[in-house]
């Protein structure tokens, strides 16, 4: 019972597949399903090429062409000899030895048709002739092998070139049932197989890609069956096809690529057709020839690559057909390529730190204090100046300093453990040992990590600094200095 349900699904799925296939713009073998209809006076055009048009008529048509034309002919020049020879009277007396006719031993039809088969197709079996005193009949032989030559020539022309085309060329070249969608090269690609199943080279192969797809303007006007062309190479010249052995064409999807917004979960819903277009000269004959096949949305498979189908002999590479349509799935992300692109442009929380603004408008702020503090003993009296140069200097250092250590610890992300900045022993300016104390950060703080990494030192301590400096002075040059900074 269950075998029997199963069977029913499954012939249930493929009538159900059946009524949802669509109609396709060019069918797998390279047909276009495209009829001209209403053509009013314009079917006029046709008579204008004849020769094209019996080209392109199907074989059954150009053969009732080719046998009516050289009955209809045969049968029209027959009957103007067996005219000539009742004008003249040959018919009734063609048994009297006498009498010299215009075309000997033709006294009825059957006769007159064999003398101008006999004539047309070179056999003289010498039964049949012509004389010298029938001159009507002269003329209708110059005429009858003008028309011959030239009906020839038009139908026999027509027959060869209809032979000669390269569309059975076509029938060796091969295309994949299917075309893939998966990564080449860390890019999203749509891929699909051509192959060569003949010896002879396709000279100058070249191939071409069209999407053919129904949208609207923003003006709101609706294109049916757009074309649209995929990038297959073209600029950089590997649409250019050396045909010896299956090839995968790839076409990169990319900002420039209408399948930019096509991911896994919109493919399901699209409607499109992509037609493929390969061009190339037969090496045997010199014609050019072309081979056509197109993939709808539900013959695009995501996520597959084609299985290689090349391998190494002894002395030689064998292809093994077989594989030729095979696929296999390979991890291919399921986004578009835009939402690809979206996820790598968003910031992440690895790379941007919670405290790295604000330990950047911290140590901003501080080297702006440093230079007030500069700007503001610039009003010093020279001997001020003189003696404060070196202290500002030393100030301006250590603030550069411990700036550059707190940088370099945000930038990196890992454990820094910044040590006690020592004074410079010196005689003379025993007072700085004061001043870096202000400057001094605490270990414990900085060995944190770098989104918690806090600076204990604020922008005060440097205004405060600056108003220690002046505590130092006798008390004339500490008067003075107030009333400046005031």
């Amino acid at each position: 019972m269950a075998a029997v349900r199963r069977k029913l699904w499954d012939e249930y799925q493929v009538v159900g597949a059946a009524r949802r296939k669509r109609q396709r713009f060019v069918d797998k073998n390279g047909r276009c399903n495209v009829q001209h209809g209403n053509l009013g006076g314009e079917s006029s055009r046709y008579l204008s090429d004849l020769f094209t048009t019996l080209v392109d008529l199907k074989w059954r048509w150009n053969l009732l062409i080719f046998l009516l034309t050289y009955t209809v002919a045969w049968l029209v020049m027959a009957s103007m000899w067996w005219g000539i020879a009742y004008v003249r009277g040959d018919l009734h007396r063609a048994h009297d030895e006498s009498y010299q006719p215009c075309v000997a031993n033709v006294y009825n039809f059957p006769s007159a048709f064999l003398f101008f088969i006999e004539t047309e197709a070179t056999i003289g079996y010498g039964h049949r002739y012509i004389t010298e005193r029938c001159p009507e009949g002269i003329v209708l032989f110059l005429f009858q092998s003008l028309l011959g030559s030239i009906v020839d020539a038009f139908l026999i022309g027509c027959m060869f070139i209809k032979m000669s085309q390269p569309k059975k060329r076509a029938e060796t070249l091969m295309f994949s049932r299917a075309a893939v969608i998966s990564q080449r090269d860390g890019k999203l690609c749509l891929m699909f197989r051509v192959g060569n199943l003949r010896n002879s080279h396709m000279v100058s192969a070249q191939i071409r890609c069209k999407l053919i797809k129904s949208r609207q303007t923003p003006e709101g006007e609706f294109l049916p069956l757009d074309q649209c062309e995929l990038d297959v190479g073209f600029g950089t010249g590997t649409d250019q096809l050396f045909l010896v052995s299956p090839l995968t064409i790839c076409h990169e999807i990319n900002t420039k690529s209408p399948f930019f917004y096509l991911s896994q979960r919109s493919l399901r819903s699209e409607q499109f057709e992509i037609v493929v277009i390969l061009e190339g000269i037969v090496e045997t004959t010199g014609m050019t020839c072309q081979a056509r096949t197109s993939y709808t949305e539900d013959e695009v498979l995501w996520g597959h690559r084609f299985l290689p189908v090349m391998s190494l002999e002894d002395g030689f590479f064998r292809v093994d057909y077989s594989q030729f349509h095979a696929t296999f799935e390979v991890p291919t992300p399921p986004y578009s390529v835009k939402e690809q692109e979206e996820n790598l442009s968003l910031p992440s929380p690895l790379n941007t730190p919670i405290g790295d603004n604000r330990n950047r408008r911290e140590r901003i702020c501080l080297l702006d204090c440093t230079d007030i503090l500069e700007e503001k003993t610039n009003k010093f009296p020279n001997k001020l100046q003189k003696i404060s140069s070196r202290k500002e200097g030393l100030q301006r250092r250590v603030v550069r300093m411990s700036s550059s250590n707190v940088e370099k610890a945000c930038s990196t992300g890992d454990l820094l453990k910044i040590h006690q900045i020592s004074s410079v022993p010196s005689d003379e300016e025993s007072d700085e040992r004061i001043q870096l104390k202000a400057f001094r950060i605490k270990s414990e703080s900085l060995t944190q990590s770098t989104g918690d990494l806090e600076l204990h030192h604020k922008p005060q301590g440097t205004l405060t600094l600056g108003t220690r400096l002046g505590d130092n002075l006798p008390a004339k040059l500490r008067k003075m200095n107030s009333d400046r900074l005031s």
